[in-house]
């Protein structure tokens, strides 16, 4: 038996993790990870940049292939190891009751038999043919079926491939957007700085002239006060003299009461005043047009994650006891759930889960956008999405569309959409709260991280039929789902 563990370690050592073959010309790349130079290739076919490792999902600014030559020599040893072995005549083998050896082939029962088997009672009737003619039968139909497997597999590639090269093409979109959004953000917070500053200088240059009018008036007041003040007195004192001092230069006297008379002070003309409305109408009307335009700016962004998706409600979920997988325990106020080692004793209604750890939410959708936000941690295994509210509630069911379901996973060592095939998505990007939108008008699921606003995933439109849709979750081991408020 270690003997066995040993072969099959140095086998799984040999073999490229892409083609599943022993290596033909393997690479090394930066992370270690060994593959086919012609594989590795393929792999990387139409990235120029940004590839990565299909074991280790590491990244790499640009192709850096190692040549194993070590590696190459131990698999070309142990490949000539083989076929020296396979020369060497094998040990026949025998019949277990009758020790005879095993040469033909009954098709009836599909087992290798005797001579002495094939005239027995047992198989006396039944068609039996040579094991060397059985074989190349049984040879053709396993090359067959070969066949369609690695077909199979070519095409699972070739998905992923176009699904890492499209996740790449959304990465790269969001980051323009980003860019642009700052860009744009920087030009207007610019303007708004230059507008500011203009206004405040043309502001100032009317507070100048206003105080230079208001000094000039106030100086002219006072001179022209200080001169009566002195006619006054002058007069009084006249008026006390005697007859022949009163009348002598009494026409001096008055000319000068009289001289220069005064000139009312220039007041703000209307010229200025004219500025001045001018200037509050642009300020009022400027501010009134950046106040309308923030009030806009909620319902611009209401929906976080993207425009694409336009505006959808934010709807307050709860989890449904009666379709609770007896495995779950749910919290009072149904917003959390976690999964027990020990079944509940719970009655087996027909809406209950009894196969999966399921739950459903006690809300159902069938037209409008709506969404809500789950909090799955950091760890354990989980799936959060939609179902049918039809779906299949007894026994194993299919958690794929196909099944009625579509939705996120955490499996162990993955994170993936469960669509059809299986997208693996990078586990990089696995949030610790999840924003589920749905869109029942246009028949589409997309996945959202609650915290950095960055999408998931998206089930394409068409891809949910019409008919009530509910929230769905699955809890596995090591998981806690909680729902926001």
């Amino acid at each position: 038996m270690a003997a066995a563990n040993t072969a099959k370690t140095l086998q799984d050592e040999l073999t490229c993790p892409i083609c599943l073959e022993y290596f033909k010309d393997p690479v090394s790349l930066d992370c270690d990870h060994n593959f086919c130079q012609a594989c590795i290739t393929q792999f990387w076919e139409g990235l120029a940049t940004d590839v990565s490792c299909p074991q280790c999902r590491a990244t790499f600014p640009q192709r850096n292939l190692r040549l194993n030559r070590q590696l190459r020599n131990v698999v070309e040893a142990v490949r000539e190891l083989r076929l020296s072995s396979g020369r060497e005549p094998e040990t026949e083998g025998l019949c277990e009751k009758h020790k005879e050896p095993l040469k033909l082939f009954c098709k009836e029962d599909e087992i290798p038999i005797c001579l002495v088997c094939d005239r027995s009672k047992e198989h006396r009737d039944h068609i039996v043919i040579p094991a060397e003619e059985a074989a190349e039968e049984f040879k053709e139909k396993i090359q067959a079926h070969l066949k369609m497997l690695r077909e199979e597999r070519e095409k699972l590639l070739g998905f992923k491939v176009r699904e890492e090269k499209r996740s790449q093409e959304y990465l790269r979109n969001i980051q323009t957007k980003r860019e642009k959004i700052v860009s744009e953000f920087q030009q207007l917070r610019q303007f708004l700085d230059e507008k500011e500053q203009l206004l405040l200088v043309q502001l100032e240059k009317l507070d100048k002239e206003i105080v230079k009018i208001q000094n000039e008036n106030v100086s002219k007041l006072s001179e022209e006060i200080s001169r009566l003040n002195n006619v006054i007195s002058e007069m009084e004192q006249k008026c006390e003299k005697p007859v022949t001092e009163l009348l002598q230069d009494i026409r001096s006297t008055f000319s000068r009461s009289v001289k220069g008379t005064f000139q009312q002070p220039e007041e703000i003309s209307p010229k200025l005043e004219l500025r001045l409305s001018d200037f509050s109408q642009k300020t009022v009307a400027l501010v009134e047009t950046l106040r309308k335009f923030k009030d806009t700016l909620p319902s611009a962004l209401e929906t976080k994650g993207g425009g694409s998706l336009g505006t959808f409600r934010q709807v307050n979920v709860t989890l449904d006891p009666d379709t609770a997988h007896p495995e779950l325990v749910l919290s009072e106020d149904r917003k959390s759930v976690i999964r027990e080692d020990t079944e509940q004793d719970l009655p087996n209604n027909p809406e209950r889960f009894d196969f999966w750890e399921c739950v459903l939410g006690c809300e159902g959708f069938t037209s409008g956008r709506h969404c809500w936000e789950v909090e799955v941690g950091d760890g354990g295994v989980w799936a959060v999405g939609v179902a049918r509210e039809s779906v299949r509630r007894k026994g194993g069911i299919s958690r794929s569309p196909e099944g009625g379901i579509w939705a996120v996973e955490r499996w162990w060592g993955q994170f993936r959409a469960l669509s059809s095939p299986v997208t693996l998505l990078p586990l990089s990007r696995v949030p610790s709260r999840i924003r589920v939108c749905l869109d029942c008008d246009r028949g589409q699921v997309t996945f959202i991280g609650a915290g950095d606003e960055a999408p998931i995933f998206t089930f394409p439109p068409g891809s949910v039929p019409g008919g009530r849709i509910r929230p769905w979750f699955w809890v596995g081991l090591g998981a806690r789902l909680r729902l926001c408020p």
